[in-house]
Order: C-alpha cells, then sequence, then structure tokens
C-alpha cells in the first residue's frame, strides 16, 4: 500500500455538521497498542479505556489490525461475519467496515467486557488528501435504534504494518509512515446479549457508498478446553 493511496472504509457515519478541515494533529508515528494474543490468556489484562485514547492510538490500533489480514480471511471483505475474530486483540473490540461492493449483514460475538472500536469511514494518505475526505464524508450509525456519535479525527501520523494480498490491495509484507483520518466511534463494552448495530455511508473522494448491519452478540467467552 502506498501512502498515496486513499482508501475509504464504512461503517456508516454520522452527518456531519462541520468539516473537518484542521491542520494535521499529530507529526509522530502512534505507538503500539499490545500484539493480538495467539491464545487466549487465562489472566486477561483489563479492558482499555477506550475514551481515553489519543487519535493516534485509535487510527494507528485499527488500522492495523485491519491491514494485518490476507483477503481471504480479511474483516474488511467478510461478507457473513465469520472472520470478526480475526487477530482480534485482547483488551478491545475491533469492528471493520468495508471497501464498497453493496450490502453486507455479518453475525459476530463480540465477548462481554471489551469495549468496541470501529470506523465509520477511514482513509489512509496524504495529509492533504484528509481535509478534501473528511470535508465530503457523511452518514449515520445506530445501536439498538438509538443513534451513536462520530468522531472526527483529523490527519494523524502513523506506522502501517501490512500483509501483502490484503483487503486494501498491499502487494508486499512491510511497512511505511502514512497519515490517517476519519469518522469513528468508541463504545463502552455492550450488555449481554443481543444487538443490532445498523450503519451507512458515503463519500465522494473516493466515490463509495457502504451499507453495513451487524448482529452482535454479547457473551462471556468459554474458557480453553471447556465443554
Amino acid at each position: 500500500m502506498t501512502s498515496r493511496r486513499r482508501t475509504a472504509l464504512f461503517l456508516g457515519a454520522l452527518l456531519l455538521a462541520t468539516a473537518c478541515t484542521a491542520a494535521p494533529e499529530h507529526d509522530t508515528a502512534a505507538t503500539a497498542p499490545p500484539a493480538p494474543a495467539e491464545e487466549p490468556s487465562e489472566s486477561p489484562s483489563p479492558p482499555l479505556a477506550v475514551h481515553t485514547l489519543t487519535s493516534a492510538e485509535v487510527q494507528y490500533g485499527w488500522w492495523n489490525w485491519a491491514s494485518g489480514s490476507e483477503a481471504n480471511r480479511s474483516p474488511v471483505l467478510d461478507r457473513d461475519g465469520r472472520w470478526c475474530g480475526e487477530r482480534q486483540h485482547e483488551d478491545i473490540w475491533y469492528l471493520a467496515g468495508t471497501t464498497g461492493g453493496g450490502p453486507v449483514g455479518r453475525t459476530c460475538a463480540v465477548p462481554v467486557g471489551l469495549p468496541v472500536l470501529f470506523p465509520l469511514v477511514t482513509m489512509v494518505g496524504e495529509a492533504a488528501d484528509c481535509t478534501v475526505f473528511m470535508d465530503r464524508a457523511q452518514g449515520s450509525a445506530t445501536l439498538d435504534g438509538v443513534p451513536l456519535t462520530a468522531e472526527p479525527l483529523g490527519a494523524t501520523r502513523i506506522q502501517l504494518y501490512s500483509v501483502a494480498g490484503n483487503a486494501f490491495g498491499a502487494t508486499a509484507t512491510g511497512s511505511e509512515n502514512t497519515w490517517s483520518c476519519g469518522l469513528w466511534v468508541r463504545l463502552d463494552p455492550l450488555a449481554p446479549g443481543n444487538h443490532e448495530l445498523t450503519v451507512r455511508g458515503r463519500a465522494e473522494e473516493p466515490a463509495v457508498s457502504v451499507e453495513v448491519d451487524y448482529h452482535l452478540r454479547a457473551a462471556v467467552p468459554t474458557p480453553t478446553g471447556a465443554v
């Protein structure tokens, strides 16, 4: 993936009343969040205080999660939710948007006790591209019929690690310093039970329209070896 590639991902977006045209917020790469646990921990770390994460931490964490899977296991290209749990972290749960291609319905299990973070609209590219992108992005999102608040995060410098053949067309595995911006939703841990996340979004630069309906079930994870 090149830093000039403008890639839009959507989970819908709350309609912006004003454009996000501020100067870049950060000029240094983000500090990496904890790496995904390869095996469930017997004593998991407490969930992140998701509302206190900086713009760099939000955008670095999500983009490196989303860019780290090959296309055939990508939560971004997932059509039914089977890859929702791919490469998840032990203290935060990410949800993916799409790269377009029409409506998507995903059924996903979300661990009780973990905050949820996802972009409504996001891109990586040049800092100047973010001004245009944020100015023209719009949409809406609801959880169980209640509108969610979108948080605009302006151009932020991140270090992006990608694997070859990911959802965004990376041709080689590697890292690069780039800029990210977008509209984001931070959710406290979901109450146990079933939840409906309905999202709609579109942007003009690049032109894309996305519809995603998430059917979420928040439940206590089954311990390893349990029957």
